[in-house]
């Protein structure tokens, strides 16, 4: 329905969402980056070897599997907010503390093979969502944990989250395997 999501202005995301809108293209074509980041994704983890799946560049950081987990709780949750906005809920939304998510999701005990088909499921329910919007949606905002945001924006924040982490893992995580 919606191929062209404009990429938003700043004042529809909160200022600390920069880190991640930056890595995002904005070319307007949100839906077609979203599925383009699955693929490129898959292909990444595919590529790793079991054993470094549970790896930690440093001590208190996130394995990748603790990563990828958070990437989906994120983008499951930002998702939830999106709809909630275009469907004019005014519902002032409450945040998550990623932290305690993670160490209660016990990513290390999962199979890559499991966390992979649940972020598989995740982005592309994501996708259906955005590209069943509306034009008229897009651009109408809500409150989540004390921030102003839009439908759209939401969208590209997920986008962009993924994009941050998987930059880390290339950067950090990949070059300690090297």
């Amino acid at each position: 329905m919606n191929n062209i999501i404009e990429f938003p202005s700043a004042s529809e995301y909160p200022s600390y969402a920069e880190m991640y809108m930056k890595w995002v293209k904005k070319d307007g074509n949100l839906i077609k980056q979203l599925e383009d980041s699955l693929q490129k994704t898959k292909k990444l983890i595919s590529t790793l070897p079991e054993d470094t799946l549970n790896f930690r560049y440093k001590k208190n950081k996130w394995s990748i599997k603790e990563i990828l987990v958070h990437i989906i709780d994120d983008e499951r949750i930002y998702a939830y907010r999106a709809l909630a906005f275009a469907r004019n809920d005014k519902t002032n939304l409450p945040g998550f503390e990623q932290d305690n998510y993670i160490n209660n999701a016990y990513a290390s005990e999962r199979s890559i093979d499991n966390i992979m088909e649940e972020y598989e499921a995740i982005r592309k329910s994501t996708i259906a969502l955005y590209d069943g919007f509306s034009n008229k949606v897009l651009t109408r905002q809500g409150i989540a944990n004390g921030n102003l945001a839009s439908v759209r924006a939401l969208g590209y924040h997920i986008l962009g989250h993924e994009l941050h982490h998987i930059n880390v893992i290339e950067a950090l995580y990949l070059k300690a395997f090297k």
